[in-house]
């Protein structure tokens, strides 16, 4: 299960080096909801494991940031009582305002003016009209 959230990253850790085939490095995001005029405040903490420790470098705390993660849990029994774990982990982590693909910006493109998808053409014309070789012609 792949989920979402977008908050503000107000704790970078640095990587942890648990054994020799495993690293992790855990950050905090701050996630605001308001529901009926009161503002709830949480604070997800989550993890990035092996080659993906590095993904947050590249944001400050302060960011507003968008984590893809998945939910992984454990059971394990210690001295004959079971105890559960749960992690939060994120695989993927971004601007709030990058849209996919690196277009910027969150909105839909405008397929009737086509200077959002086409800067180069912007003068061609009112629409887009690609070359034979680019056309697809699947039936579906």
């Amino acid at each position: 299960m792949s989920l979402e959230v977008t908050g503000k990253l107000v704790v970078k850790y640095d990587t942890q080096q648990v054994n020799d085939r495993f690293k992790k490095r855990e950050f905090v995001i701050e996630i605001a909801e308001e529901i009926n005029g009161n503002v709830y405040t949480n604070y997800a903490k989550m993890q990035l494991v092996q080659n993906k420790c590095e993904i947050v470098d590249r944001y400050n705390v302060g960011d507003t940031v968008k984590v893809s993660f998945n939910i992984k849990g454990n059971k394990w029994e210690k001295d004959g009582k079971v105890n559960y774990i749960t992690n939060l982990d994120a695989w993927r982590v971004e601007a709030a305002n990058a849209a996919p693909g690196g277009m910027g910006g969150n909105t839909a493109p405008s397929y009737g003016n086509n200077t959002n998808q086409y800067p180069a053409q912007a003068n061609a014309g009112s629409y887009y009209n690609p070359s034979p070789e680019n056309v697809d012609d699947l039936p579906f």
